[in-house]
């Protein structure tokens, strides 16, 4: 890693050692200055549930959008627990796990294993636990800084999974993983480049959709599981949370996969609604190309 980097990771290590609910206490102090800032997360997450169908009125849903940045900034703190303290100290933080039976039988058939694990809690933990209980490829894709990527890899890597890029020779990798019975972590929410997925509702509002898992699940057989790690109460810890996927995730009809993809990952949310990634401009794309962007700020 070049010496900047190499820097960031020695200070992840070192705050690393802070107590989890110290990190949290700082992170929503982080959120309240995203929301009085009235920054760019603020906004992006306004726009989001001015859009989603949900039965918030107004006052309410300010309040889910204060609290829904309150627990962004604890996912931006507790990084540095997770990846800075180590695997066994991050481990040691999952409190219970909600379904671990569905991933056993999973495991257990033989048949090929994708786990779908959304923008929602803390995932980085979620991949030391699945990395712990079998060997996992997870997809990734590279952050727009390249200097970043070592670190990414590095602090991800501690339990040896194989990082793959969601590319060509990537994909292939991964059939093939699946046929062999093999585990695959994606992070289902990913939004495609415009032109690479297909739309499908999400809380009742078209989203470009990756079609990724659905076409692994059609043509390996694989079992497709949702999972995410709840963050708790008062930086208690986490709970690793399992659930089957809506059996149209394989369907031949690929509108039908991806409608259900998405209604998997609301499934999820609905389980922890304010620690979705709500910042995330997951409805940039839109099916009228003519239609603007709803995230944009005139000047």
């Amino acid at each position: 890693m070049r010496l900047p980097i190499a820097i960031l990771y020695f200070l992840l290590r070192l705050v690393g050692r802070l107590p989890l609910r110290a990190l949290h206490a700082l992170g929503a102090l982080l959120g309240d200055l995203f929301w009085w800032s009235r920054s760019q997360l603020r906004h992006h997450t306004e726009v989001n549930f001015q859009l989603i169908h949900t039965q918030f009125g107004e006052k309410e849903r300010q309040a889910t959008a204060k609290r829904t940045l309150q627990e962004t900034g604890k996912s931006f703190t507790e990084i540095a627990r997770i990846w800075g303290g180590g695997p066994e100290r991050a481990l040691a933080l999952v409190r219970e796990v909600d379904g671990e039976e569905l991933f056993n039988a999973a495991l257990a058939s033989d048949r090929g294993l994708i786990i779908a694990a959304p923008h929602l809690g803390c995932w980085e933990l979620l991949n030391f636990w699945l990395c712990s209980r079998t060997a996992l490829a997870i997809v990734y894709r590279p952050p727009r800084n390249p200097a970043l990527e070592p670190l990414l890899l590095k602090a991800r890597g501690a339990l040896n999974p194989e990082q793959i890029r969601a590319e060509g020779a990537g994909v292939r990798a991964l059939y093939k993983r699946l046929q062999s019975g093999g585990v695959v972590g994606i992070l289902p929410d990913q939004q495609p480049k415009q032109g690479e997925g297909e739309f499908a509702p999400f809380f009742g509002v078209p989203a470009l959709t990756m079609v990724l898992v659905s076409r692994l699940a059609q043509r390996t057989g694989a079992t497709v599981l949702f999972a995410f790690a709840e963050r708790l109460p008062q930086g208690r810890g986490f709970r690793v949370r399992f659930r089957a996927a809506p059996p149209d995730i394989a369907s031949d009809d690929l509108p039908r996969a991806v409608a259900a993809l998405n209604q998997g990952v609301e499934d999820c949310v609905r389980l922890a609604f304010d620690q979705y990634q709500w910042h995330y401009k997951r409805f940039q794309y839109r099916p009228d190309p003519d239609e603007p962007n709803p995230y944009w700020i005139p000047k």
